[in-house]
């Protein structure tokens, strides 16, 4: 019995995506495990960053195009980002985000999970900030960097505008605003209708980071997430203004053992498309 006990709890924590940095400091020597950092500025990651961590600029996986913003790669070109970035089929990658862009570094976990990394994928909670407080070094010294032989494949956890409508049909997922409540409840946001998509619900991605931009505590989670989705069997689709910030919730989400999956047109593509259902919260 107890042997089982050990054997569920291995299983359990193996499950877990959001990792702390006493655990990357104790498996940091693991061959599998690549480190990558996110920076819209190559400056900041070669001020410093941690001992063999790869610079990750969030553009090569989430370009802006006509279509919108924020768009995942075709499998062809993030084959070649990731190899590039060493990353190899049997790759444990660990993010780990600077300042305050938590976002944008779960809305890497996100891509690298639809490019076909699902499970190989963890998030460093605190990013380097907390690195650093926990008092591991930082470094200023660039890796070499072995080609990788991952070829990316899409897993299709970021899904488009029919497959949102279709849920909402079907009643088949909960639709969740990841958007502060004012703009779920139709304030203004420069987009050409307000409010929300029809049926959704809305739980704030800042609901799920404290003030020093730590990912709260699993049982904080469970009950910001809880209130709102309460049945873990239910597919969750999740929407914000572009697709960044619902990836917070995304990241969360996996951490609870969801089903869940991103919106990646969000309000910017439903707001724009009429024949797509949209409503405001009634005043009292």
């Amino acid at each position: 019995m107890v042997a089982l006990l050990m054997s569920i709890a291995a299983t359990v924590s193996a499950q877990n995506v959001i990792v702390s940095p006493q655990w990357l400091h104790e498996n940091i020597s693991d061959p599998n495990i690549v480190i990558l950092q996110p920076n819209f500025l190559r400056l900041d990651y070669e001020a410093e960053h941690i001992k063999g961590a790869r610079f990750l600029w969030p553009t090569w996986l989430s370009a802006d195009s006509p279509e919108g913003s924020f768009n995942p790669p075709d499998t062809k070109t993030a084959t070649k980002v990731l190899q590039d970035l060493g990353i190899n089929k049997n790759s444990k990658v660990v993010l780990c985000h600077t300042k305050a862009e938590v976002s944008v570094t779960a809305r890497m976990f996100a891509t690298l999970e639809y490019l076909g990394l699902k499970g190989q994928v963890y998030y460093l909670n605190g990013g380097l900030e907390a690195w650093k407080k926990a008092g591991y070094p930082v470094t200023k010294e660039m890796p070499e960097i072995k080609k990788g032989n991952f070829v990316a494949a899409v897993n299709p956890v970021l899904v488009d505008k029919d497959y949102v409508l279709k849920s909402l049909q079907a009643k088949s997922a909960e639709v969740v605003d990841a958007r502060l409540k004012r703009f779920y409840d139709g304030d203004p946001t420069g987009n050409p209708r307000d409010g929300h998509i029809t049926g959704a619900l809305n739980l704030p991605y800042t609901d799920m980071i404290d003030s020093t931009n730590n990912i709260k505590p699993t049982e904080v989670l469970q009950k910001n997430f809880g209130a709102v989705v309460p049945d873990k069997n239910k597919e969750v689709v999740t929407y914000c203004f572009i697709g960044q910030t619902a990836s917070v919730i995304y990241l969360t989400g996996r951490q609870l053992g969801y089903n869940i999956k991103v919106y990646d047109g969000s309000v910017q593509e439903w707001s724009r498309l009429p024949e797509l259902p949209m409503e405001k919260t009634k005043k009292e």
